[in-house]
C-alpha cells in the first residue's frame, strides 16, 4: 500500500520590524490553524530575532497540533517561536538566499501582507509553478499582486480568497492537484 504524502503549505507575510497591526497577526494564526486542521505539513520563515506573521502561523498550526518546519537563515537552530517541530538551517543569508529553500519546499504558498522578503518568495513560487494564494485585504505586496499573473509569461495567476478558512482550501486543492 503506498502512503500518500503530506502536502506542504508555506505561509509567507511581513515580519515585525514592518509593524503590522495584531489584527493581521490573529489572521496569520488562524492560517496556520487551518493548515494543521487541514492535516498539512506547515512551512514557515523562522526568524531569529523577532516574530513575523509566518511565526504567527506556526502558533496557530501548533494549536491544532499540526506539523510545523522552519527554516531560518544562516547557522544553528536558535529562532524565535520555540514551539516548532522541525528546525532547517539552511547557512543562508536572509534577504534572497534562505528563501528560496523555504520557498521550494512548498506544494502551495499563502501570503498575508509582505514587504521585500514575501515579493522574493512570490517571485520564487511563480517561477517555480508553486500555487500562491494571497489572504486578501492584509496590505504590503500580498493585495498589491493578488488576481494578478508577475509577467507576460503568465505562469501561474496568484489567487485570493478572502478568509482564512477560505485561503486555506483553496491553496490545499490546489496544492493536491499536483498529486492526483
Amino acid at each position: 500500500m503506498i502512503k500518500q504524502k503530506k502536502i506542504q503549505i508555506g505561509v509567507m507575510g511581513s515580519a515585525a520590524d514592518l509593524k503590522y497591526a495584531k489584527k493581521l497577526e490573529k489572521l496569520a494564526e488562524e492560517v496556520g490553524y487551518f493548515v494543521a486542521k487541514k492535516g498539512a505539513v506547515l512551512i514557515f520563515g523562522a526568524e531569529k530575532d523577532y516574530d513575523s506573521l509566518s511565526t504567527a502561523a506556526c502558533r496557530g498550526a501548533k494549536k491544532a497540533k499540526g506539523l510545523t518546519v522552519g527554516v531560518t537563515y544562516g547557522k544553528g537552530k536558535d529562532i524565535f517561536e520555540k514551539n516548532c517541530d522541525v528546525i532547517i538551517s539552511s547557512g543562508l543569508e536572509r534577504g534572497g538566499g534562505r528563501e528560496t529553500p523555504l520557498v521550494l519546499s512548498c506544494d502551495a504558498i499563502i501570503t498575508l501582507n509582505g514587504g521585500s522578503g514575501t515579493l522574493t518568495e512570490i517571485a520564487i513560487a511563480y517561477q517555480a509553478n508553486i500555487p500562491i494564494v494571497v489572504l486578501e485585504g492584509t496590505g504590503g505586496w500580498s493585495d498589491k499582486l493578488a488576481g494578478q499573473y508577475l509577467d507576460d509569461r503568465k505562469r501561474i495567476i496568484i489567487k485570493k480568497a478572502k478568509t482564512p478558512k477560505k485561503v486555506v482550501d483553496l491553496a490545499y486543492s490546489l496544492a493536491s492537484k499536483k498529486y492526483e
